[in-house]
């Protein structure tokens, strides 16, 4: 019967956190998070240039009603299919003044006849 199929509730697919106290060394909070049926804990933490991202990158937009409860607006987790290939070595950086002296620094220069 079509008419008795269950749909899930709108907050179903809902992404929420709920911030907890901070973390023991201060430089974060613990939290809670309710996403995909099911709920995780973790710990929230500032970027910081220079360190690495470990886990995920959200962005949160707080409720006016409780802003301990926040609503994820946006998700990145590094791997994912968005995310640029990885490849072996170091990265592939050739700025604009690179390529202007290209020429100037690895050009071959003629040989002089007087070497001794």
């Amino acid at each position: 019967m079509a008419g008795d199929e269950k749909t899930p509730p709108e907050d179903a697919k809902a992404d929420v956190v709920v911030l907890g106290p901070p973390t023991a060394d201060g430089g974060g909070v613990h939290v809670l998070r309710a996403r995909e049926e099911r709920i995780e804990t973790g710990e929230l933490r500032s970027l910081e240039e220079g360190r690495p991202i470990t886990g995920e990158v959200l962005t949160l937009a707080p409720r006016k009603d409780n802003p301990r409860v926040c609503d994820v607006k946006e998700s990145f987790v590094p791997g994912d299919a968005t995310a640029p290939a990885k490849t072996k070595g170091p990265a592939q950086v050739a700025t604009q003044a690179y390529r202007d002296n290209w020429e100037e620094v690895f050009a071959r220069r003629p040989r002089s006849a007087d070497l001794n």
